[in-house]
């Protein structure tokens, strides 16, 4: 699961089998994700499965269907206007297919998510000043 707030997102791994059933655009409690996101409140942008075929929202189901898309967020190159194109997209249902759900908050809880996940609040400097270490060591 990934949950986005204001540019920053923190990802969470469950076997949790609670959000099966659910659909894109639903609102869910920060309980049903996770203990520690008591008080959150979310809802469920999209959702991915094991071969990176995206959800669609407007598309009902759990199963793969071929819509006929313009340009959006699933066809971002066209090469004319009015170009159209057909592609596979999943339906906007949770399935055990489904490895991946991006989450965005509605509602905060007594805890920031940088103190709920300390792990993840860590800039990317680091990583650089550690390659350097590598390099000259």
């Amino acid at each position: 699961m990934n949950i986005s707030e204001k540019g920053k997102t923190f990802h969470i791994e469950t076997e949790s089998e609670e959000f099966i059933g659910k659909k894109i655009g639903e609102k869910i409690s920060g309980r049903e994700v996770s203990g520690d996101l008591s008080g959150y409140e979310f809802e469920i942008k999209g959702t991915s499965d094991k071969a990176g075929i995206p959800g669609k929202k407007d598309v009902s189901g759990v199963a793969l269907k071929r819509v006929l898309l313009k340009k959006g967020p699933y066809l971002h190159k066209i090469p004319h206007k009015g170009f159209r194109r057909k592609k596979t997209v999943r339906g906007n249902e949770i399935s055990s297919n489904i490895i991946q759900i991006n989450l965005s908050v509605l509602k905060k809880g007594g805890k920031s998510l940088e103190e709920i996940f300390p792990d993840q609040n860590q800039k990317k400097e680091k990583s650089k000043e550690e390659k350097a270490e590598e390099k000259s060591g």
